[in-house]
């Protein structure tokens, strides 16, 4: 019985393989209905346009909770907007009054994937462009790696 069921299946099969994208219309005329498969050409010199600066929209609120070298975490919130302009608010767990930092500037975009803040501040952050997440960057502009490297990420 089971023979019968594999064989009926690969006649089925062959059967619909050679089918040759044809198809037959009411009148019988054929049609052809193969589309031609062009290859992405992987040594083009046309560089792919999309990236995160025009692909995805990143204006809006992102948070989370950052590493901290001498207390619990650094609560952040950070909000891009469509003036280019940021609002940057973090907070110091388990240290001191619990104090919010507020600070404000301008966010450029350094390539198609990366912005800066440029603030009040001396020091400025870098952070890579995902998919309603924000990657805080090291001082070089390079991911953060090891095992704390997923607790640098602000979510939407």
């Amino acid at each position: 019985m089971i023979k019968k069921i594999l064989i009926g299946t690969f006649v089925c099969g062959l059967v619909w393989s050679c089918n040759n994208g044809t198809k037959s219309s009411a009148d019988g005329n054929v049609t052809d209905t193969t589309e031609e498969y062009v290859p992405i050409d992987a040594t083009s010199d046309d560089p792919d346009m999309h990236n995160a600066q025009n692909s995805l929209d990143i204006i809006g609120t992102y948070k989370g909770v950052l590493p901290c070298a001498d207390c619990e975490g650094i609560r952040t919130e950070l909000t891009l907007k469509t003036d280019s302009t940021y609002t940057l608010k973090n907070n110091y767990l388990g240290k001191g009054d619990g104090k919010e930092f507020e600070e404000e500037g301008r966010y450029v975009w350094l390539d198609g994937s990366t912005i800066e803040l440029k603030g009040t501040e001396e020091e400025s952050y870098k952070y890579f462009v995902g998919e309603n997440t924000l990657t805080q960057l090291d001082m070089s502009g390079e991911k953060i790696t090891g095992e704390l490297a997923d607790k640098y990420i602000l979510r939407k």
